[in-house]
């Protein structure tokens, strides 16, 4: 990624950045609706950036449009609380066939094949909000509300072409998680801080992997880490 950080305050600033279409512009507007219906009853996102949505949430999931690989395939989540990256990658994924193809973040995806997205969140409230946000956006998305270290969890999601996961644990934990979902293909999108780099050789120490770290475009502390090829020592 080589974007700078850019700020995206309102929702046509992040239509102009990513070049949406207006349907799915439309869903993202009703989900930061439903966000701030949901937030005082559960602690979906930290209050702080609350006024922030499209920035710091939305905007900061979208940057991994880019880094999927092409021609669809499965992707899940872990951990997904409020939606983010999965739901938003789910709704940003649902037109990417009608998506604009002249700049902007999601030029990559034009044209690319289907994703079905998979979201694992074990709070069963988080769950009721992220099902609530998919119905009425209208977007096709699975949602599981148990956790992901079950045995009956990894049986049910099986091999994924992407992992996707923001704020759920150090990378080594976060690793143990997805190593269930990792085939010889799998590419892990972890959307990390400042610490990613002690992270990366960190989980070293207990795992074998291809990591790279790509600046974020919301924060210039933060990176997405980037990996492949992983097994265990």
């Amino acid at each position: 990624m080589t974007e700078p950080v850019t700020k995206i305050s309102d929702s046509a600033q992040f239509a102009a950045a990513t070049q949406v279409s207006r349907e799915t512009l439309v869903r993202l507007n009703q989900y930061e609706s439903l966000l701030k219906v949901w937030q005082p009853r559960i602690n979906l996102v930290a209050n702080a950036t609350l006024a922030d949505v499209w920035n710091r949430h939305f905007y900061d999931s979208a940057q991994l449009v880019p880094q999927l690989p092409g021609g669809g395939g499965k992707l899940v989540d872990l951990g997904s609380g409020g939606g983010f990256p999965g739901l938003v990658l789910a709704i940003l994924l649902a037109e990417s066939g009608n998506l604009g193809a002249e700049g902007g973040l999601m030029a990559s995806q034009s044209g690319a094949g289907a994703w079905a997205v998979t979201l694992v969140e074990s709070d069963s409230r988080k769950a009721a909000f992220l099902r609530e946000v998919a119905r009425q956006a209208g977007v096709a998305v699975e949602i599981l509300s148990i956790r992901i270290e079950n045995p009956e969890t990894q049986a049910k999601l099986s091999k994924a072409d992407v992992v996707t996961a923001r704020a759920l644990a150090p990378l080594s934990r976060l690793l143990h998680l997805a190593f269930p979902l990792f085939g010889s293909q799998t590419v892990g999108l972890f959307l990390k801080g400042q610490n990613a780099q002690a992270e990366v050789e960190a989980a070293r120490a207990e795992w074998v992997f291809d990591a790279s770290l790509l600046p974020s475009v919301t924060a210039a502390d933060a990176s997405i880490v980037v990996v492949r090829g992983l097994r265990r020592k």
